[in-house]
C-alpha cells in the first residue's frame, strides 16, 4: 500500500521563502494571518491528511461506492463519513470562506496547500468537499441575499454539501444544446426536469442535504449558450427561512463504474419537475458556470499535482531500498549483492522530472491562488484588476500542465517499481488509475488549450502574457548581476521572448484562419507552462540562496533546476516546432480517409 507525508518542508518554502506569502497576508489586511497561524494549520492539515485520510485511499479503492437501485441512495466507502465528520468538526469546509457565512476568512492560498494534502492522501474522499467550493462562490456572486443565509452557511459549515450539475448526456463543452428546462410556478419557485450525468458527489450520505446547482433553459430562453439560466435545487425542499421540507423530485439514477477514483460518487441525476430557485437573472447562468468552473479548474490542477506527490514520494523511497545490479561506474554497495537502483542514470531521470515538475508545478498553482488573494481583498482597483487577470491567464496552464504532468508522474512512479508497481500490492498503479481524471473533468485538456489561446490570448490581445512576461523581466533584471543565477536567467530571458514571438506569430496566421489557433493550442498550452516552470525554478534558486535554510536544501534546489532547464524545458523546442508547421497537416486529410467506421 502506497503512503503519504505531507511535504510540509517544500510547502512553507514555496509560501514563504519565494512567495513571501506573510508579507502578502499583511498587505491585503490580514495582518493576523501570521507564520504562526499558518503553520498551525498546516500541522493540523498535515495530520489530518496523515493519518485519517490516507489509510482510507485504498479502502475507497478497493470498495467503492454502492447504489441501491429502489431508492437510489448512494453510500461513500467505510469510513469516509466518519472521516468527513472530522473535517468539519475542525472547521477545514469554511476555512477560506468569507466569516460573514461563518467561514474563517483564510486566504486561498492557504486553502490550496490544504487541497494538496488531502487529495495527496485521497482524492476520491477530497471530491466531496470540493465541489461545495464552486457553489459558494456561485452564491456569493449571484445569490440573492436569503440565498445567500439560507444556503450558504450550511454548505460552509459542511453539513450540507454541493454540486455542479452541468453535463448532460448529448453535451458536455457545448453547453448551448442542453435540453434541462425549468418551468416558472408559484412563490418565485421553478419545476426543473431534465438529466445531467457525471455529477460528482451527487448523492451520498456524508451529510442530509445536498445543494445542486444546475443549469436549465426558461421557456423564453434564447437559443444557444446565451439562453442558459443557474438554478439551486435541493436533495431535500428548502423554504426561505432555512428550514428543510420533503425530499424532492432529484433522485440519482446510476452511479459510473470508472477507471479510477472509485471511492468517489460519480451519479447520473434526473430532475423531474424539481423544485428549485434561480440564481442571479434570468439567461445569465454561463456567467455563474464560469464562477464555478474556474475555482474547480484550479482545485483539479491542485489534485494532479498532490498525486503526483504521492507517488514520487513512494518511488523515491522504492528506488532507495530496492537492489537491481551493480552501478555503471562500479559498485556503490560493495558489502550488498547489488546497488539500490537509484544509482541507475534512468531511475534518476524519473526521479528528477517528478521532482521538478511537482516543486516547480507547486509555485505555479500557489501563485495562481495568490492572484485570486490579490484581486479579492487589494484596496487598489488596478491591482485587483491586475490579479484578475493574471489568475484567469494562469487557471488553463495550471489546470492541464499539472494535470497531464501527474500522468507523467506516476507513470514514471510505476516505472521506477517496475512490475511491482502494476499490481496493486504497493498502491501504484491505483494512483495512474486515479490520475487520469484529473485531465478530463473541469474541461479536458484540449478545452483547456482552446481557453488559453483563444479567450485568454487572442480575445484579450494577450492581457494575461504581458502581465506575466512583466513580472518575469522584472526579476530578471533586479538579478542581473547574481553571478550564482546567470546560468538561469539569460536562457529564461530567451524563452519569454520566444514565447511572446510564437503568440504574435500564430495571431496573425489565425487571422487569415481561424482553425489556426485550435492546431497550435495544444503545443502552445505546454510550451507555456515549461517556460512558466522555468520561472519559478529560477525564483526559487535565487529564495533558496537568501534563505537560511540548510545549504543541502540549497544545493538540492540549485541542482533540480539544472536539471529541468537542461533536460525538460528543451521539450519547448518541439513544441515550438509544432506550432510553426500550422494548420494544413492536420485538416488537410478528408474525415473519410481516416479509415473505416
Amino acid at each position: 500500500m502506497s503512503t503519504y507525508k505531507a511535504p510540509l518542508d517544500d510547502l512553507r518554502f514555496a509560501l514563504y521563502d519565494v512567495l513571501g506569502a506573510e508579507a502578502l497576508f499583511a498587505r491585503l489586511g490580514q495582518a493576523d494571518v501570521n507564520r504562526e497561524l499558518v503553520d498551525a494549520v498546516l500541522d493540523e492539515a498535515a495530520r489530518f491528511s496523515e493519518t485519517v485520510l490516507a489509510p482510507l485511499n485504498k479502502v475507497g479503492d478497493d470498495i467503492g461506492c454502492t447504489y441501491d437501485k429502489a431508492s437510489g441512495d448512494v453510500t461513500a466507502p467505510p469510513g469516509f463519513k466518519q472521516a468527513f465528520d472530522q473535517f468539519v468538526e475542525g472547521g477545514w469546509t469554511g476555512l477560506t470562506n468569507a466569516p460573514e457565512h461563518g467561514g474563517q476568512g483564510m486566504p486561498a492560498v492557504v486553502g490550496a496547500v490544504l487541497t494538496e494534502m488531502v487529495d495527496a492522501a485521497n482524492l476520491a474522499w477530497g471530491n466531496f468537499p470540493m465541489l461545495s467550493h464552486g457553489a459558494v462562490k456561485a452564491l456569493e456572486t449571484y445569490g440573492e441575499d436569503w440565498q445567500k443565509k439560507v444556503f450558504l452557511e450550511p454548505l460552509v459549515a459542511g453539513t450540507w454539501t454541493g454540486t455542479m450539475c452541468l453535463t448532460e448526456p448529448h453535451c458536455g463543452t457545448d453547453l448551448g444544446l442542453l435540453k434541462t428546462r425549468a418551468e416558472p410556478v408559484a412563490d418565485d419557485t421553478y419545476s426543473v426536469t431534465g438529466t445531467k450525468i457525471f455529477i460528482t458527489a451527487g448523492e451520498h450520505d456524508l451529510v442530509p442535504n445536498i445543494v445542486h446547482l444546475v443549469l436549465a433553459k426558461l421557456p423564453d430562453a434564447p437559443p444557444g449558450a446565451k439562453g442558459i439560466s443557474l438554478f439551486v435545487v435541493p436533495k431535500f425542499k428548502v423554504a426561505r427561512d432555512g428550514s428543510m421540507g420533503e425530499r424532492n423530485s432529484v433522485r440519482c439514477g446510476a452511479i459510473e463504474h470508472k477507471m479510477g477514483i472509485h471511492g468517489s460518487a460519480t451519479c447520473v441525476m434526473n430532475f423531474d419537475g424539481a423544485e428549485g430557485y434561480l440564481v442571479g437573472a434570468p439567461h445569465k447562468g454561463l456567467q455563474a458556470m464560469f464562477v464555478m468552473m474556474n475555482s474547480a479548474r484550479l482545485g483539479v490542477g491542485v489534485q494532479g499535482l498532490g498525486l503526483s506527490e504521492r507517488a514520487y514520494q513512494n518511488a523515491l523511497r522504492y528506488a532507495r531500498e530496492r537492489l537491481q545490479s551493480r552501478s555503471l561506474s562500479g559498485p556503490k554497495n560493495p558489502e550488498k549483492p547489488a546497488d539500490p537502483i537509484i544509482v541507475h542514470p534512468d531511475v534518476r531521470r524519473m526521479l528528477l522530472s517528478q521532482k521538478a515538475l511537482i516543486e516547480g508545478g507547486r509555485l505555479l498553482s500557489l501563485h495562481a491562488y495568490s492572484q485570486l488573494d490579490i484581486a479579492e481583498k487589494s484596496q487598489d482597483p488596478a491591482e485587483r484588476e491586475h490579479a484578475d487577470i493574471l489568475a484567469g491567464f494562469l487557471t488553463p496552464i495550471s489546470k492541464a500542465c499539472l494535470t497531464e504532468w501527474s500522468i507523467e508522474n506516476t507513470y514514471n512512479a510505476v516505472q521506477c517499481f517496475g512490475g511491482h508497481g502494476y499490481i496493486a500490492e504497493h498502491g501504484i498503479e491505483q494512483l495512474a488509475r486515479d490520475a487520469r481524471i484529473t485531465t478530463l473533468y473541469e474541461g479536458t485538456t484540449g478545452i483547456q488549450s482552446l481557453d488559453l489561446i483563444g479567450r485568454k490570448t487572442a480575445a484579450s490581445q494577450g492581457a494575461g502574457l504581458k502581465l506575466f512576461l512583466a513580472e518575469v523581466e522584472a526579476f530578471a533584471k533586479q538579478h542581473e548581476g547574481d553571478e550564482a543565477l546567470a546560468e538561469f536567467i539569460a536562457p529564461l530571458r530567451g524563452k519569454c521572448s520566444e514565447w511572446g514571438k510564437l503568440t504574435i506569430d500564430v495571431l496573425q496566421r489565425a487571422a487569415g484562419n481561424p482553425e489556426e489557433l485550435g492546431a497550435a493550442s495544444t503545443d502552445y498550452l505546454f510550451y507555456s507552462g515549461y517556460v512558466v516552470l522555468a520561472y519559478w525554478w529560477a525564483r526559487s534558486v535565487a529564495a533558496a540562496n537568501a534563505s537560511s535554510r540548510p545549504q543541502a536544501f540549497k544545493d538540492a534546489k540549485r541542482d533540480t533546476a539544472r536539471f529541468y532547464f537542461a533536460r525538460l524545458l528543451p521539450r519547448t523546442l518541439a513544441h515550438k516546432a509544432a506550432i510553426e508547421s500550422g494548420a494544413a497537416s492536420l485538416m488537410a486529410m478528408p474525415a473519410e480517409a481516416f479509415g473505416a467506421e
